[in-house]
């Protein structure tokens, strides 16, 4: 046979024509694939093409071929991992030799008839990221397949890979990832965020770019396509940089890492190839990621598996610029689990809530805000799923089981059944808990313990009656702020206010003045670039340096307070000359208020968070000049172990149930006492049984938890013998240990406390 297996560039681009030509013609899926196997194996001069589809169970089944016999299609199989064909599968890599008898994978079928052929190309045929089946061709004399019979395959492969994944020879269930294994993930592990149970229909909430044309006509223009894409890309990340103006920090270099990504001569170059083979621009720039996505995903170290994860979206803003990101959002689908990398409060506050029966996200911790405003939608959150945009497409059936930090994709009917029984028994856990709402939160030995409520939106206010909460003890007035398109005035937060105030009653709501920065950003404002935003321009620091938002918000709370009680506290207070300040714009609010002859709030309460370390060394300074201090053990355990609660390297180092932690709330307690200021609890802590448990160990007698909470939390309170657990905590704290939560959770087991 004559060597003549390099093909010019021309002939490529008139191969793929005729693909496209023969993937839009008659016929069913198989008698196309058929003939496509035909047209590659004379295109690359081979003796024989075939197509193997992976079929669940992890088999690789014989589905066309040109040049074995016949009768061995849909009778030939492999396991993924078993010969040649089970490698590339296994591997999501091309695999070449000259001799492939020889070669120690190699697996011999005698029903093929190929013992005759000597040499072997295969590589993978991956949709979305998924190997769905490998593409092979074979020749009887000895031959050295090159990188361009490799490149050339693997471009052809995608072409196919877009016929087996958009018609009925391989279902959705049969997809397998690009993982290193090609195994179908049944089940990933990641953290619980917020418990709970759900099951739906996947929804991306950055949707990928799907590509429909994928073979080019003229390949300069696509060419031209691309620089422009890249160009529109590098002017967005340049006005960046004009914003940030001198500023320096890790948000710069990532912006700095992204402008040398579009510059990578190397990148761009396979994607120029790619394109001159005869693939549209989009559809190349699919090609090369697809590709590093497969070499890289078999890398274990974190720094070259981020830099994926960066041209991972630097492709996808290619994608969306070429394809003139006109796809509108669609509608949620029922009990829809959004998925996504990350997501800010106001970015899920635009879906439809009623919708979402769960959230998936690459990233997360348990504090994060876009957390607190998941569990005020009783939303179940698994987080710390790093390739969760890698192994799940829109559409896939998901089970977040977040009671127990695990996603199913795909889950068998097996599965689904199992979780029907589970929210099954969810529900009767609700009933049983709604009927404790009449009982008092008493311990067994006699200890009332007062019982609040977060909230931040007006949807969490029905939960006030059902929850029989005593109040709310805090109401974050920055979540209204962030799902505005413009800062509220007056008027609109008076009327905000009344209505919670109206929806309250009687009972006392304490509201905490506008907590932004950091990891709460309002779409509305530009916030200053900074290197550690967790420890810069947040919270009271941006409202005593902006009064005039403070104070419009006071007098908008002054308002709506008219005539009733008001309960005002102040964030992140780090010393008391703040706090005096906060208080000085209220008093001028309230002369304000005198001289317009408005009626005032029959009464003022004002507090204090304590979140900051540096307070607790104040207190003696702080408590006579406030009403109640409230604590805010998310900020607060930051700032004491140092460990950024938004960065998944470091969220999980510390532990609210730390000795040094448990002991600075009790000597926070003591102090209160001593100078008769209620003290209350309002943080992620108090709303687990077994935090919650802990704090009224070391004195605490006000807990302000989620609505979802206050079920679970009273049946341990009654259940429970105040005495007993106070003394065993003081034996603990002197212990060092790195955390004391096994222990608790033992003693709770000892002495039949409901957790």
């Amino acid at each position: 046979m004559t060597d003549t297996h390099n093909l010019s560039i021309p002939t490529t681009r008139e191969l793929l024509a005729q693909l496209r030509d023969v993937m839009a013609g008659d016929g069913s899926p198989e008698d196309r694939l058929n003939r496509t196997v035909a047209l590659i194996a004379a295109g690359m001069v081979a003796d024989v093409c075939s197509c193997y589809v992976l079929r669940a169970g992890e088999v690789l089944e014989l589905f066309a071929t040109e040049g074995l016999k016949k009768t061995a299609i849909h009778q030939t199989r492999l396991r993924v991992g078993e010969g040649l064909v089970g490698a590339v599968a296994a591997r999501a890599r091309p695999l070449a030799t000259s001799d492939a008898p020889s070669h120690p994978l190699f697996a011999y079928r005698p029903e093929t008839g190929e013992e005759k052929y000597t040499s072997f190309l295969g590589v993978p045929v991956i949709r979305r990221q998924r190997v769905i089946g490998v593409l092979v061709v074979q020749n009887s004399l000895s031959r050295s397949y090159t990188d361009i019979d490799g490149e050339f395959l693997e471009t052809v492969a995608m072409v196919i890979a877009e016929l087996l994944g958009s018609s009925d020879l391989i279902s959705r269930e049969e997809l397998a990832p690009v993982d290193g294994n090609a195994s179908l993930p049944l089940r990933i592990e990641g953290i619980t965020l917020n418990q709970g149970v759900g099951v739906g229909p996947a929804v991306l909430h950055q949707p990928r770019v799907w590509i429909h044309n994928l073979v080019a006509e003229n390949p300069d223009a696509e060419w031209q396509r691309l620089r422009t894409a890249i160009s529109h890309v590098q002017a967005s990340l340049d006005y960046l940089f004009e914003q940030m103006g001198e500023s320096s920090g890790e948000h710069r270099d990532v912006l700095e890492t992204y402008r040398m990504f579009t510059e990578d001569k190397g990148w761009l170059s396979r994607i120029g190839e790619a394109i001159r083979s005869g693939l549209t621009a989009e559809a190349a720039v699919q090609k090369v990621h697809d590709d590093m996505a497969a070499r890289f995903a078999q890398i274990a170290d974190p720094y070259l598996r981020e830099r994926l994860r960066d041209f991972e979206d630097l492709a996808n803003r290619l994608l969306r610029y070429l394809a003139g990101d006109q796809a509108p959002r669609l509608e949620l689908p029922d009990n829809a689990v959004l998925v996504a990398r990350s997501l800010a409060p106001m970015e899920l506050l635009d879906y439809d809530y009623t919708k979402l029966s769960g959230l998936i996200l690459a990233e997360g911790s348990p504090t994060e805000h876009v957390i607190i405003v998941a569990r005020a939608l009783n939303l179940p959150v698994v987080g710390r799923i790093f390739d969760a945009l890698e192994r799940i497409d829109d559409g896939d059936v998901l089970v977040v089981d977040a009671d127990n930090g695990m996603v199913f994709v795909r889950p068998s009917d097996d599965v689904l059944a199992r979780v029907a029984e589970t929210l099954e028994h969810s529900r009767q856990k609700v009933a049983d808990y709604a009927r404790l709402a009449e009982l008092p939160s008493t311990t067994k030995d006699g200890h009332p313990i007062t019982l609040m409520m977060n909230a931040g939106l007006l949807l969490d206010m029905p939960h006030l009656d059902s929850s029989r909460a005593d109040g709310i003890g805090l109401y974050r007035t920055e979540l209204p702020f962030m799902s505005m398109t413009s800062l509220p005035d007056v008027t609109t937060q008076t009327n905000l206010y009344s209505r919670i105030l109206d929806l309250a009653g009687d009972r006392p709501v304490s509201f905490r003045t506008l907590d932004v920065g950091g990891d709460k950003i309002l779409p509305y404002w530009v916030a200053p670039a900074e290197a550690n935003p967790a420890l810069g321009w947040r919270s009271i620091r941006i409202t005593l340096d902006r009064p005039a938002i403070l104070r419009t918000q006071l007098r908008a709370l002054l308002h709506a307070a008219a005539g009733r009680t008001l309960r005002v506290m102040f964030p992140m207070i780090t010393t008391v000359a703040e706090l005096k300040l906060a208080r000085h714009l209220l008093d001028m609010e309230l002369e304000r208020a005198k001289a317009h002859n408005q009626t005032l709030p029959d009464s003022i309460a004002v507090g204090s968070m304590l979140e900051v370390p540096a307070l607790v060394f104040q207190l003696d300074s702080l408590l006579p000049l406030v009403d109640f201090i409230a604590v805010g053990t998310n900020d607060l355990s930051q700032f004491l172990f140092a460990a950024d609660r938004n960065t998944s390297l470091t969220a999980g180092r510390y532990d609210h149930f730390s000795p040094a932690l448990l002991s600075l709330i009790r000597m926070v307690q003591a102090r209160c006492d001593i100078h008769r200021v209620p003290l209350s609890v309002c943080g992620e802590m108090a709303s687990n049984p077994l935090g919650a448990m802990a704090l009224i160990g070391c004195g605490v007698t006000t807990l302000s938890v989620s609505a979802q909470s206050i079920g679970p939390i009273k049946r341990m309170i009654r259940s429970l013998d105040v005495a007993p657990l106070r003394y065993y905590i003081n034996s603990l704290l002197p212990s060092g240990e790195h955390s004391l939560r096994v222990s608790l959770y033992n003693f709770a087991q000892d002495h039949g406390v409901l957790l």
